[in-house]
C-alpha cells in the first residue's frame, strides 16, 4: 500500500527521524513498531492492509514511527539510568515532536461527524496510539502519561515489564517509563483524567500460542495493575493457536480498529 515518507531532524534526539503515513483523512494513530523495529516494519508486515477499508473510506490513518531500541531499551551494554534516559528521549520524540506534527498534518482535513464528535470540546484529544511487542509497550506508555495528548491506545502482544530491559533499580527514569511500577505510585499518572476514559480507549490483547508467554504474562499484569488503580481497560486473550507474530497482530489490529474507528 502507497504512503507518503517524511524524514524530518529531531531536535530531541538530534538526528533525523522517519516515518510515513498510510491514508487521507480520518482518526490519526501513531503507529509503534516491534523491538528493534523501524517505520517500514508495519509496511512490510501488512498492517496498512488490516485496516485497508478504513484508510480507503477515511476513518482512520496510520503514522507509522521509527525506533532507537538499539540505543535504550535494547543497549545492553548501557547502564539502566542511560537507557532509562533514552528511553525518555525517545519518548518526548514521539510527544513533544512527532505528536504535535501529525496532528498539524491532519489538522485542515474535513471532519467527518464522527471526527467532530470525538472533538467536541477543544481539550478532548483526537490522536490514538497502536503498537506491536515493545511497541505496545510504547503506545500504552504514551496514552497513560499524556492522556491530554491521546485519546487512546491500543497493545498488541506488548512487553509491558520494563524491568527485562531496564532493570530494577529504584530510579526516577525507570520508574517513569515503567508503567506496572508506576500505576503503584501516586502523581505519577493523571488518574483523573485516565479514569473518565471508557474501557475501550485502552485495549491489550495477547495470544495463547507459540513465544506468546511474556506477552500474555505482562498483558495479565497490566490488566491487574490498572485494575488496582480503578483504571479502565478492555482485555482480551486469544486462543492457542495465536502467536507472536504479524499475522496475528494484523487479525486484530483490523478487528479493534473496525470497532473503535468503524
Amino acid at each position: 500500500m502507497d504512503g507518503i515518507y517524511y524524514k524530518e531532524w529531531s531536535a530531541v534526539l538530534d538526528r533525523a527521524m522517519e516515518f510515513k503515513r498510510y491514508g487521507h483523512s480520518g482518526v490519526p494513530v501513531l503507529a509503534l513498531p516491534a523491538r528493534g523495529g523501524r517505520f517500514y516494519d508495519w509496511e512490510n508486515n501488512g498492517m496498512p492492509e488490516a485496516v485497508a477499508s478504513l484508510l480507503h473510506a477515511g476513518k482512520v490513518q496510520l503514522f507509522c514511527a521509527d525506533s532507537i531500541d538499539g540505543e535504550s531499551l535494547l543497549a545492553g551494554n548501557s547502564t539502566p539510568r542511560r537507557r532509562a534516559e533514552m528511553q525518555e528521549k525517545y519518548f518526548l520524540y514521539l510527544t513533544t515532536e512527532l505528536a504535535p506534527h501529525i496532528l498539524a498534518l491532519t489538522a485542515d482535513e474535513p471532519k467527518t461527524e464522527a471526527d467532530e464528535k470525538a472533538a467536541k470540546a477543544a481539550s478532548t484529544p483526537v490522536l490514538w496510539c497502536a503498537g506491536v511487542d515493545t511497541g505496545a509497550y510504547q503506545a500504552i506508555n504514551c496514552r497513560l502519561r499524556r492522556p491530554e495528548l491521546f485519546a487512546g491506545a491500543i497493545g498488541l502482544s506488548g512487553l509491558y515489564d520494563m524491568s527485562r530491559f531496564m532493570g530494577s533499580e529504584a530510579d526516577d527514569l525507570i520508574l517513569r517509563n515503567s508503567p506496572l511500577n508506576a500505576l503503584a505510585e501516586k502523581g505519577i499518572y493523571n488518574a483523573a483524567a485516565l479514569s473518565k476514559a471508557e474501557e475501550n480507549s485502552l485495549l491489550l490483547c495477547a495470544g495463547q500460542g507459540a513465544y506468546e508467554d511474556d506477552a500474555r504474562a505482562d498483558t495479565k499484569a497490566l490488566q491487574a495493575a490498572l485494575e488496582a488503580a480503578v483504571l479502565p481497560c478492555h482485555v482480551e486473550l486469544w486462543g492457542n493457536d495465536v502467536s507472536h507474530d504479524w499475522y496475528w497482530w494484523g487479525k486484530e489490529l483490523g478487528m479493534f480498529a473496525q470497532r473503535i474507528f468503524g
